[in-house]
């Protein structure tokens, strides 16, 4: 039993780590059925978006995207989230470390009637990555970045790598 385990655990690595890049790594995991905003577009000072952080309360605290909401991902609630959005028309972008877990959330908001959503590119990974600046959970700007795991970290070439 112990052998399937094992064989299981190195097909799965063996797949996340067989990723060139951030692009086959997005191209093998999602759908593609929300599009994506670059972290320049976002960035840049015309864009008026709700940013929304489908990580965990730990990554969360460890750096964001300043103005960010946490909505969570294994504990997202849709209601709660969607009584903060009460224009179905206004530009959401919801991020995540690379923009997986993000892509799951914004199908949820999709679903239901929100129309102009979109999934960072990237996730905050990307962002740190083009240099753009992050906030720790007292407000001020950090260079650590919550990497999530050894094994998806590779993708951060950026800032000071934290795991919890």
């Amino acid at each position: 039993m112990n052998s399937i385990f094992f064989v299981l655990f190195l097909c799965v690595n063996f797949q996340v780590n067989a990723q060139n890049s951030i692009e086959d790594l997005l191209k093998q995991y999602n759908t593609h059925e929300i599009p994506y905003i670059s972290v320049h577009e976002l960035a840049m000072p015309k864009i008026q978006a709700i940013i929304l952080d489908a990580r965990e309360l730990e990554e969360y605290n460890i750096s964001h995207i300043e103005n960010a909401v946490l909505v969570g991902y294994k504990n997202f609630n849709l209601e709660q989230t969607t009584k903060h959005l009460t224009d179905k028309k206004k530009t959401i972008v919801v991020y995540c470390s690379l923009g997986i877990r993000s892509e799951n959330i914004a199908k949820k908001l999709k679903k239901v009637g929100y129309t102009n959503v979109y999934n960072l590119y990237g996730g905050i990974f990307e962002w740190k990555n083009k240099d753009f600046k992050v906030m720790d959970s007292e407000g001020h700007e950090t260079e650590n970045i919550h990497a999530f795991s050894e094994t998806w970290s590779k993708w951060l070439l950026k800032g000071q790598k934290v795991y919890q």
